[in-house]
């Protein structure tokens, strides 16, 4: 129904923004890597998801198309609505993701809200076959970041803080040193 929106940000809470487009107000949930960046009365567009339920219709904001696919995949896995496909997306990037699901890493998936063990099992198994192929980068990227997620957990880092660090690491570092190196450096603002 609203597939595209583009207009300019009129105010931006922690899990939404409202989206002034000619003169009518849309309440978009998004990622926190996709709200980071905004700011009030600057233009910005986003692809849509509109979810209807039968006390409620949201819509849902993606920057990118990739975004926007990945996050409809998920919510054709039973079980799955789209506040936990938004929680899902919140945790890496869609190529880290495609990457954990293809390589049957489950427990990646446990560190959102509300997925369990068998939630994110269930997820690897009907998502295994679609995600496609990842490439080298991004399983090493995996890789990398679970081993630096943990170091920085034993750091004192909270396992958001973490994850959220390492989603601004660049997949071109690969190696797990490399990546906490540099999640270190967003960490402490340098």
């Amino acid at each position: 129904m609203i597939g595209f929106l583009e207009g300019i940000i009129h105010s931006k809470r922690l899990t939404y923004c409202i989206l002034l487009v000619s003169g009518v107000g849309y309440k978009i949930f998004a990622t926190k890597q996709s709200l980071a960046p905004l700011s009030p009365q600057l233009p910005a567009s986003f692809w849509t998801h509109l979810a209807v339920k039968e006390d409620a219709q949201d819509l849902y904001g993606f920057v990118t198309e990739e975004e926007l696919r990945f996050f409809e995949m998920l919510l054709t896995v039973s079980g799955i609505g789209p506040k936990s496909a938004l929680g899902i997306l919140d945790i890496a990037s869609v190529e880290t993701l495609r990457s954990a699901i293809g390589h049957g890493k489950s427990e990646y998936l446990t560190k959102v809200s509300g997925i369990g063990r068998k939630t994110a099992e269930k997820i690897v198994v009907e998502l295994r076959d679609k995600v496609g192929a990842s490439s080298e980068g991004a399983d090493a990227a995996l890789k990398g970041d679970h081993e630096a997620l943990e170091a920085l957990k034993s750091l004192g880092y909270s396992q958001q803080e973490a994850r959220d660090a390492l989603r601004k690491v660049p997949a071109s570092l690969e190696k797990s040193n490399e990546r906490l190196r540099e999640a270190l450096k967003i960490l402490g603002g340098a």
